[in-house]
This record gives C-alpha cells, sequence and structure tokens, in this order.
C-alpha cells in the first residue's frame, strides 16, 4: 500500500541535497544547512524579452523567503531541447527534482517518479482539474500534474482573406470542409500570400500539428479504445491530402513542412505572411502585439462533419531524489491561484485548477474574451496519449519523421507505419 501524503512528508529523511552532476550529499550547502531543489522548465516566450525564466526566478526567489531551508535553482530550456535534456540527465543518473516538461509516463513507468499523493496537499491535488488529473495517472496513480493546457483552433489574417476575396470586409470566415480551405488557400495564393497555409512539421511541435489534422481526417493518433492507430487508412488519406492538395499545390508557402517549427510559423502569421495556421492561445497575445487582427475557427473535417476539439496539457513531475517533503511545498506554492494566474496571463494559456478556470471563466478583463473559446473546449478535448509510457518516444518520432510524409514524393502510408510499428512495439 502506498505511503500517505502526511507521513511520507513528515519524514524528510536522507541527504540535504541532491544535484544533478552528482549523488545524496554533494548538493547540500553546508553554510546555511539548506536543502538545494533542482528545477528544469521550459521557455514559453517567443523571444528573450517574454522568457519564462524571469517567472520562474521570482517564484523561487518568494519561495525562499517564507522557506528558508530550501534553495531553488532553475534552469529554463528551449521547447526544442528541454524534453532531450532532462532524458540525457535522467539516463546519466543525474535526474532533476522537479521537470516541466512535454511527457511523464515513461518515467512514471520506470518508478522514477513520485505520485501526487506523496507530494501535494489534499486541497490542491483536489483543485486540479479531473479531466487533465485523470490523463496523469499511470497505473490507477496520479504522476503526472498537469501545468498549463491549451485547445488548439484555426487562425486566419483578416486582412489578408479580405484583400483575398475570401470573405466579404467585416464579415467572418466559416468553411465547413477541407474543399472550403483549400479554395481559400488558391485565392491567398493568387493575392501573393507569402504563405497561404502554414503547416509546421517541423520537431518543435509536429506531434501537435498532426494530431489535428489527423483528428478533422476523422483519425487519431489513439483509437476509441486507446490503442495506437497512427497508421489507420484515416490517416493516411489526410497526410495524402496535406501532401498533394497543399504542399504538392504549393499552397504551404516557400518552407519545407518538416523544418518549419510551430514558433517561426507563428512569427510569420505576426508579420502578415501567412493567411491561415493552426494555433493555440498563446497567438491572440503575439497577434495583438503586432497589431494584426485575426479570426478564430475550428479547422474544419474533410467531410464537413462536426470536428473533434483538440487538447494539450504539459506536465510537471518530480524525481525520486530523496525531497519528496520540499517538492511537495514548493509545488503546492506553484499551484496557488495567484502563481497560476500570473503565468497562464502572460502567456495566454488555460489554467489548469479548477480556481483558475473558474477565475478565467468569470473574468470581464477585455484580454481574456479572446480565450473563452478555448476554455468552454477544454473539458470535452482530445488529449495526447500521455499516459502510456510509450509517449515520449512516439512523440519524439513525429517530430523527427513526419514531416517526410509530405513531401514531394513522399509516403504517407510508410511513414505512419514505422511511427505505429515502433509505438507498438514500446508499448507491448
Amino acid at each position: 500500500m502506498r505511503m500517505k501524503r502526511r507521513a511520507l512528508r513528515a519524514s524528510g529523511a536522507g541527504c540535504l541535497a541532491v544535484v544533478l552532476l552528482a549523488g545524496c550529499g554533494a548538493g547540500s550547502d553546508p553554510g546555511a544547512g539548506k536543502v538545494v531543489l533542482r528545477i528544469v522548465a521550459a521557455d514559453y516566450g517567443d523571444s528573450p524579452a517574454n522568457s519564462s525564466e524571469p517567472y520562474w526566478k521570482a517564484l523561487a526567489y518568494t519561495f525562499e523567503q517564507a522557506h528558508p531551508g530550501v534553495r531553488v535553482e532553475v534552469s529554463v530550456l528551449s521547447w526544442n531541447d528541454v524534453d532531450a535534456k532532462v532524458a540525457e540527465m535522467v539516463q546519466a543518473g543525474h535526474a532533476p527534482d522537479i521537470a516541466q516538461i512535454g511527457a511523464y509516463a515513461d518515467y512514471a513507468a520506470a518508478g522514477k517518479l513520485y505520485a501526487a499523493d506523496e507530494l501535494l496537499s489534499v486541497r490542491t491535488e483536489a483543485d486540479l482539474l479531473a479531466p487533465l488529473a485523470e490523463a496523469g495517472r499511470v497505473r490507477g496513480y496520479q504522476y503526472g500534474l498537469p501545468f498549463v493546457a491549451s485547445t488548439r483552433l484555426m487562425f486566419y489574417n483578416t486582412k489578408l482573406l479580405e484583400a483575398a476575396g475570401v470573405i466579404a470586409k467585416g464579415a467572418p470566415w466559416q468553411p465547413k470542409s477541407w474543399a472550403d480551405l483549400t479554395a481559400a488557400a488558391k485565392k491567398l495564393k493568387s493575392d501573393g500570400v507569402r504563405t497561404p497555409i502554414a503547416l509546421p512539421l517541423g520537431p518543435e511541435e509536429a506531434q501537435a500539428e498532426s494530431m489535428q489534422w489527423m483528428l478533422a481526417g476523422g483519425g487519431g493518433i489513439t483509437n476509441d479504445s486507446e490503442s495506437y492507430a497512427i497508421d489507420s487508412s484515416a490517416n493516411v488519406r489526410t497526410f495524402e491530402f496535406l501532401r498533394d492538395n497543399l504542399v504538392g499545390a504549393g499552397l504551404t508557402g516557400p518552407d519545407e513542412p518538416g523544418k518549419l517549427d510551430r514558433q517561426k510559423a507563428f512569427d510569420a502569421f505576426t508579420r502578415g505572411e501567412v493567411g491561415i495556421l493552426n494555433g493555440h492561445p498563446t497567438l491572440v497575445n503575439q497577434a495583438a502585439a503586432k497589431g494584426v487582427k485575426l479570426g478564430m475557427v475550428a479547422l474544419p473535417t474533410a467531410d464537413g462533419s462536426e470536428p473533434q476539439a483538440m487538447g494539450v496539457a504539459d506536465w510537471v513531475m518530480a524525481f525520486k531524489n530523496g525531497h519528496p517533503k520540499e517538492a511537495g511545498t514548493f509545488l503546492d506554492y506553484l499551484y496557488e491561484e495567484k502563481n497560476v494566474t500570473a503565468f497562464t496571463s502572460k502567456y495566454g494559456l488555460l489554467p489548469v485548477t479548477t480556481t483558475g478556470y473558474q477565475r478565467m471563466l468569470g473574468s470581464e478583463d477585455p484580454g481574456t474574451a479572446p480565450l473563452k473559446v478555448f476554455l468552454h473546449a477544454l473539458p470535452s478535448s482530445r488529449l495526447y496519449p500521455v499516459g502510456k509510457k510509450s509517449w515520449a518516444g512516439v512523440n519524439a518520432d513525429f517530430k523527427k519523421n513526419i514531416g517526410e510524409a509530405v513531401r514531394p514524393g513522399g509516403r504517407p502510408a510508410k511513414v505512419l507505419g514505422d511511427i505505429a510499428q515502433a509505438a507498438r512495439k514500446a508499448d507491448g
């Protein structure tokens, strides 16, 4: 039976610190007798000016003031690097105490993580939104703690669509099928738009772009029984459409999809160079800062049927480095409403706690209004299969290889089949 949280957190046995480059005892601060918590987190900023580092540094400082026996050291890394860097650290035997990254299940399956009930107070654990908390479970225990969430919509540059004759001035765009989408992209191309529809299948977030299109094509990464279905006939047809009707028709611009990262596509959108692209709530703020008037709509389905919303959550986890009490206390602080709201407000993301959700839903702040459409979709959205121990590897496989499926002459059935075969083998 699992040790209860209060008994475990009260024990606090073991050495005073665990560091990244050494074993137990080497990370203590002899002068102050402090426990050192090492944290690795992802950067949500799109430039040094709005890096996530100041948030984490301020959080660490205020926590230290209230807990003088603990020192918090934070490393903030690019999303391009953070998952791989943490994996390297774990492989080398130098896991951080806390990691805020994209996947947790493989570490949980290997017995390397503390469970939520070994870390969090009852109040904090109960405040996590139920669908996201459930997605953090492996074998009935919660190891992945949701950090922030988002749902995905298709964005369009209102000015470009009006100029190309896709919509009348002041009218919303309401595409119902991929035929409508293709017709709009062709008009944008004829009007000289550099990238009518961006298709970022580069290493930053290819798995999200892929899953959004898969769902719109009637497929998905998993089926209704949560088994991998990456190479389903629906998914193959989806990537054949992308290859032939978008990339092959020159509607995705000069950038090769397999080398185009999400943020680079966002940057081009805010420069007025992209007509249409899939995106998350952060783009609302980025576009507003550059004066780009945008519209948002669900990515239409292949046949015009009702679309399935896609949701994404990023994860926090605590490695078994001997400090469940200190790590748990820090995580309780991280999930306080003021800290959750400070981060989600800065980056236009969705809260993962009930208190944060209700606060955003009831907010009358004009800046929050555009995010409510994303918020309403969150409870019923389809998430990655993050509870599978194989997901981290599958995620990496998508980032590395899926771009090959849409290149001229690409073979979607083979690319998806290879990813699916590796996924099933790892899951087996």
